[in-house]
């Protein structure tokens, strides 16, 4: 007899495994109420400059999601997943890094700390193996 459980109907998910796709994750802390304006002027400087990189003719990462944490109020995660490390590495080319960091200055104009850069700690070993998502 088998005692694992009966999954859900395929069509309720969807899932990937066998990847290694690299992971980036930042964390920053704001002011508890600066974290919307944070939240703001990230997604229209970062999440789109990023998007829009001129030396790729498309998006270059795969995912970006924005993690908050009620326990540590003005925390911010954010975490990017890359189909692979030359595509990072597009985007991370310092004039291009330098002028979104920029923009993001003028655009949120107040006081932001980078707590930790997981990937830069792990060496760049960081890797998304599967995704499990409803659908």
């Amino acid at each position: 007899m088998d005692d694992r459980p009966t999954p859900p109907p395929a069509t309720t998910y969807h899932y990937e495994s066998g990847q290694r796709h690299p992971i980036e994750i930042l964390v920053f802390e704001v002011a508890p109420d600066d974290v919307a304006a944070f939240l703001e002027v990230d997604h229209e400087v970062w999440t789109l400059g990023e998007a829009a990189t001129p030396t790729c003719s498309e998006i270059p990462f795969v995912a970006k999601e924005v993690w908050l944490n009620d326990r540590r109020p003005g925390e911010i995660t954010i975490v990017f997943v890359w189909p692979d490390r030359a595509s990072w590495e597009a985007v991370d080319q310092p004039a291009f890094q330098q002028q979104l960091t920029d923009a993001f200055d003028r655009g949120f104009g107040r006081p932001y700390r980078l707590v930790r850069a997981v990937h830069e700690d792990e060496d760049f070993g960081l890797h998304r193996w599967s995704r499990f998502e409803r659908v």
